[in-house]
């Protein structure tokens, strides 16, 4: 196990043993910064053995949102009494230069996970974090990827629902927006949420053209002709109304494989590639195509 000494930089490390040389830094100074968990053990400790590997394997996980401490209550006797530790394993909560958690003897996982979550980001916060400096660069495509990630990964919270369906409607994929609006509890419709909504309202009304609407009544006039309808797939396209352009294009092929020597065809898998590989639009609409195909 990696050691340091007092002068040593630990904000990249997730465990570490304690000595009393960098004692103070570790379990003190480094609590200013992020929870530093300490783990008092000994060889002769079977719990300890079952306890060590599973907050090691956290620390891991956290990749350094916390501090794993080891401390060999045998080798520095004098800093388990200074911490009142009367039984082994036991472990302690760091933060602020102060205990504020912890518990003695092994524990599930499950409890674990939940007494730190009590001091640590949520999981997703990253993904949140790395998706704002994405949108400030303007690079709002990728700036998707991981919201929606981080959206599922949090059980479909609404506030982060919110900002996803804003991503959408940045870049006028309203459909999208809107479907996830739609899930939003009473509770949470306020703030971001009503701007939101304002913003799809608006969207809404400057995609409607006098060309588009021109299309639109003239497929409805006339489904049967392939022409029209494929104007208007790429004139949904042009005004990110990717699923509509979709289903129409999916509609020509299903009756012309082959309309316009394939250029439905291609303009279908260049509205794939415009989403992007993974956007689960894309992923739903080429199983369509491959099943059409194949």
């Amino acid at each position: 196990m990696e050691r340091i000494n007092v002068d040593a930089n630990t904000s990249t490390m997730t465990v570490v043993d304690v000595t009393m040389e960098n004692a103070q830094q570790v379990l003190i100074e480094e609590s200013q910064q992020r929870p530093v968990v300490i783990d008092f053990w000994a060889d002769w400790c079977e719990p300890c053995k079952t306890l060590m590997p599973l907050l090691e394997k956290l620390a891991n996980e956290y990749a350094g949102q916390f501090l794993l401490a080891k401390v060999n209550a045998d080798e520095l006797q004098g800093l388990a009494g200074q911490f009142g530790v009367r039984s082994l394993p036991t472990v302690m909560v760091m933060k602020d230069g102060q205990p504020v958690d912890g518990f003695a003897g092994a524990k599930p996982e499950t409890e674990i996970r939940e007494m730190l979550q009590k001091y640590l980001p949520a999981p997703w916060q990253g993904l949140i974090d790395q998706a704002n400096q994405l949108m400030q660069d303007d690079n709002f495509k990728d700036a998707l990827t991981l919201l929606r990630q981080a959206y599922n990964d949090s059980g479909e919270q609404p506030s982060i629902g919110i900002g996803l369906a804003q991503v959408f409607l940045h870049l006028n994929r309203c459909d999208e927006a809107e479907a996830i609006l739609q899930t939003i509890p009473m509770a949470d419709q306020y703030g971001d949420y009503e701007q939101a909504m304002a913003q799809l309202q608006l969207k809404r009304e400057a995609s409607q053209s006098p060309e588009l609407t021109a299309l639109e009544e003239k497929h409805r006039a006339n489904p049967d002709d392939l022409a029209v309808a494929h104007q208007l797939a790429v004139q949904y396209s042009q005004c990110d109304k990717m699923e509509q352009s979709l289903e129409l294009l999916l509609a020509i092929l299903r009756k012309d494989l082959n309309f316009e020597e394939g250029g439905a065809k291609k303009t279908y898998t260049e509205v794939l590639a415009t989403l992007g590989k993974g956007d689960p639009l894309a992923i739903r609409y080429q199983r369509k195509l491959f099943t059409l195909l194949y």
